[in-house]
């Protein structure tokens, strides 16, 4: 890995999201690690040196808010930027997410763009 790569984690439970959003950001230039599950996202987090997190909310087991009040709450990751995007819309989850850490809060569907920027913009 070079100094200037950009890694960035895709948390994403359903294969075809993540794979899209996993392409979207390599051709953006990014290097791309993937988890489909919140607490093998937490070892990738803890293990390996990352740029950005992209994030779901609804993820089997324990939910993407509590991925991101880990990444909040550990010394070593708090600025850490976290994207989130999920398919969860409505005002409130949108709330829980910023006021839960989110760097941004995208609603599902993303496109290219709206992605692009906002992963540009945290990082």
């Amino acid at each position: 890995m070079t100094s200037d790569q950009k890694i960035v984690l895709v948390v994403e439970d359903e294969e075809e999201t993540a794979d899209m959003l996993a392409e979207m950001l390599k051709v953006s230039g990014y290097t791309v690690v993937s988890s489909t599950h919140s607490q093998n996202a937490i070892e990738i987090i803890k293990g390996q040196p990352l740029s950005a997190i992209i994030l779901d909310i609804m993820l089997p087991g324990t939910s993407g808010l509590e991925v991101l009040r880990f990444v909040r709450q550990t010394p070593q990751f708090t600025e850490l930027p976290v994207v989130v995007v999920s398919a969860k819309a409505m005002p409130a989850d949108i709330k829980a997410g910023i006021e839960a850490g989110a760097t941004a809060y995208l609603t599902k569907p993303v496109s290219y763009n709206e992605l692009k920027k906002a992963v540009e913009k945290a990082i």
